[in-house]
């Protein structure tokens, strides 16, 4: 649960205090999809629906982001289509969400902050659409997201489609490893690669119902090791852009990247954004559909916890 000393900077929305205090699930959810993953009203909608999801399998969800240097758990309906609509919101992690608390600013929240808030609220599943990870390149850039670091630490289920396509995924996996972080893939044999189902690195774990997973979980603590878990939900099939057209696309953006001279936490929406011109919209519609299927699946873990 939330320390004393945090209490005074964040904002429990009442439906997930109420939920929370009586047991019932709920799934948390970033926010940084909301801030720079997709345009308005793009990400007003689907932030709606994604928590509409949530709802209709029986948990709460609860968005995270802040706002006005309070860290929200949970956003009402006006305070979801407010942030929507923010213009030069911050992306925060673990090493600037106190800076924006401290100082009255609005942000998303990256996995790694997500993690950071679900864990301080006693939330233990979390949806997202993909996580960040090793950059291609890494080798000279060092750009490697604190969302693997953050992983290793936090005891947080999250449900994702997998890294980013946009990022190393063999790089990504390795450190995964490294820091002990199990990888479980639902229902495939291989690692999926956000936009699509496949990709060439086979499934750490596998399980292939959410009962096991939150089983795994469980087992997990009990058995004393630290840390979060990262499900990877291949994205369903009807909405999948098949790996083999998605790299060029891929390739194109990244091009594009380095001749523009883009880095740190720019990279990201950068490549997402260069993509959706790229696919002429397909990534944007494929990203919307494998936020939703984790956000059903997160659901189900968290009611079987």
């Amino acid at each position: 649960m939330t320390p004393d000393s945090a209490k005074k900077f964040v904002d429990v929305h009442p439906p997930v205090a109420a939920a929370l205090a009586g047991g019932r699930p709920v799934v948390a959810l970033e926010s940084t999809i909301v801030t720079h993953g997709m345009p308005f009203p793009d990400n007003a909608a689907m932030a709606g629906r994604v928590e509409a999801i949530i709802e209709a399998e029986g948990a709460v969800p609860a968005t995270i982001a802040v706002i006005d240097g309070r860290l929200k758990v949970g956003l009402s309906p006006e305070e979801r289509d407010a942030l929507a609509r923010t213009i030069g919101a911050m992306k925060l992690s673990r090493a600037d969400l106190a800076f924006a608390l401290s100082e009255g600013r609005t942000g998303g929240t990256t996995v790694a902050a997500t993690m950071i808030a679900a864990a301080l609220a006693g939330i233990r599943v979390f949806a997202t659409g993909g996580i960040g990870g090793v950059h291609k390149g890494a080798e000279t850039s060092f750009d490697v997201s604190a969302d693997l670091d953050e992983l290793a630490r936090t005891p947080v289920i999250v449900v994702s489609a997998g890294a980013k396509a946009i990022l190393d995924i063999e790089k990504t996996l390795e450190v995964l490893e490294t820091r002990g972080v199990p990888v479980v893939v639902f229902g495939a044999d291989t690692v999926p690669a956000f936009w699509s189902r496949q990709s060439p690195f086979k499934a750490p774990l596998r399980l292939d119902e959410p009962a096991r997973i939150a089983s795994f979980f469980r087992t997990r603590q009990e058995i004393g090791l630290s840390g979060g878990m990262l499900v990877a939900n291949p994205v369903p099939a009807a909405d999948e852009i098949p790996a083999e057209e998605m790299a060029g696309y891929i390739d194109a953006a990244q091009k594009a990247a380095a001749a523009e001279r883009v880095s740190g936490k720019a990279v990201t929406p950068f490549l997402l954004a260069r993509l959706l011109e790229l696919t002429k919209g397909a990534s944007l519609k494929t990203n919307i559909a494998l936020v939703e299927s984790n956000a059903r699946l997160a659901a189900r873990i968290a009611l079987s916890l």
